[in-house]
């Protein structure tokens, strides 16, 4: 998830990204809620190009210590027993307007803005970039592995920037790495890969990738690709799979059939086409789990072998302990409006890292309150003030609600 709690400067992108207490706390928090794999998200390996300002950050170029600030996140989260895997990503094109004006991506393809979030026009990353790009995420690994994790979850979906590269309808590249060639399009990724194996020379670190099922837009890719690059990331030595689907221009949530919404897992039918061809790696569904019995059918019916949970964690950090202990049957029902959600869960998320009381999105009056606090939000006009270094948690309007 992103957790948007770390440092931030404006003008010194080497204050980027710190962990902060408030971060170390939230991840303390997950640590106690027996989640068999924690993923800490959405990281950043280049602080030029966040996801969104106040992400935690793995790059080279910093001049602190990165493993050294990232064991105690690490350690707070293993704490009870969880696996912990980082999740690094590229925003590319989809790097707020705020943070940088004048982004990078596959090729010059303009990301449209979505939900107060404005994205300036990219320019096509040249092959060098594309090289550093790639030892970027190999320092990212060792970095994780250094400070104790488990693994890397490398982010390929939801319009980051490998995806961005899987896309034909973002990728216009005629060299090796564009093009209709499906092959030249994934070259980065598998790159990224090898580049990973040669920097972290230990079989028990976990590689993992999440990639989306389908970006569900027109000329996108499609779930045929999604099954042809899953087979071969196995092949290429990864061990974890998490299928997750759409863009910021396409929200894979609107795609939902009536046989799915009866399944709660929002692309489990991808899962159940992708399965039969994998024969190693673990294969992990995110997206609309919300019962212990929906969850339990999806592992049963061997459609998936992990379950991923994002905004139910955010309400209730330790729903997981409570369903193995059998005090819960699920998540509780959220009574926010669909399209705000995702900002109230990571105001929620800011409510954890910052040990204050948490909002019960349950609650139908509690609901109406954070939904016109996230309004009002929104219309506040931007001031010089607000450009300032931020140290600790809480939710930046900036940073702006797109994902979870």
């Amino acid at each position: 998830m992103t957790e948007r709690v770390c440092t931030w400067d404006d003008t010194n992108p080497d204050e980027r990204g710190k962990p902060t207490p408030e971060y170390i706390h939230l991840y303390e928090e997950w640590g106690k809620g027996a989640i068999g794999t924690i993923i800490l998200g959405n990281i950043p390996c280049d602080h030029r190009y966040p996801e969104a300002l106040r992400n935690a950050v793995l790059d080279p170029t910093s001049q602190w210590d990165v493993p050294e600030a990232f064991k105690p996140v690490i350690k707070a989260a293993n704490a009870h027993g969880s696996i912990v895997i980082g999740q690094v990503t590229h925003a590319g094109r989809q790097t707020p307007i705020e943070a940088n004006p004048h982004p990078v991506s596959s090729s010059d393809v303009q990301a449209p803005s979505l939900g107060g979030m404005v994205f300036g026009k990219p320019r096509p990353l040249t092959t060098d970039e594309i090289n550093d790009v790639v030892h970027r995420f190999a320092f990212a690994a060792k970095a994780l592995y250094d400070a104790g994790a488990d693994g890397i979850q490398l982010h390929a979906a939801h319009g980051y920037l490998f995806s961005q590269f899987l896309s034909p309808r973002v990728n216009k590249r005629t060299d090796d790495y564009g093009g209709d060639s499906l092959d030249h399009r994934s070259r980065i990724v598998f790159e990224v890969v090898d580049a990973i194996k040669a920097k972290v020379n230990d079989p028990t670190f976990i590689i993992a990738i999440k990639i989306n099922s389908a970006d569900f837009a027109e000329g996108g890719f499609n779930d045929d690709e999604s099954r042809e690059v899953a087979v071969r990331l196995e092949a290429a030595g990864v061990d974890l799979i998490e299928l997750s689907g759409g863009t910021y221009e396409s929200a894979a949530f609107h795609h939902k059939k009536e046989s799915t919404i009866k399944r709660e897992a929002f692309f489990i039918e991808f899962a159940e086409r992708i399965r039969p061809h994998l024969k190693t790696a673990v294969l992990c569904v995110t997206g609309g789990f919300r019962s212990a019995e929906g969850m339990a059918r999806a592992v049963s019916g061997s459609a998936t072998d992990l379950v991923g949970l994002a905004r139910p964690l955010a309400a209730e950090p330790h729903l997981c302990a409570d369903i193995l202990s059998g005090a819960s049957k699920g998540a509780k029902p959220n009574a926010v409006t669909d399209q705000l959600q995702t900002g109230i869960a990571i105001m929620q998320l800011g409510e954890i890292a910052a040990g204050k009381p948490l909002s019960d999105t349950s609650n139908e009056e509690v609901a109406r309150r954070l939904e016109a606090e996230m309004m009002a939000l929104y219309a506040k006009p931007n001031k010089p003030e607000e450009s300032q270094p931020v140290k600790a948690g809480g939710y930046d309007r900036k940073a702006g609600a797109n994902e979870l």
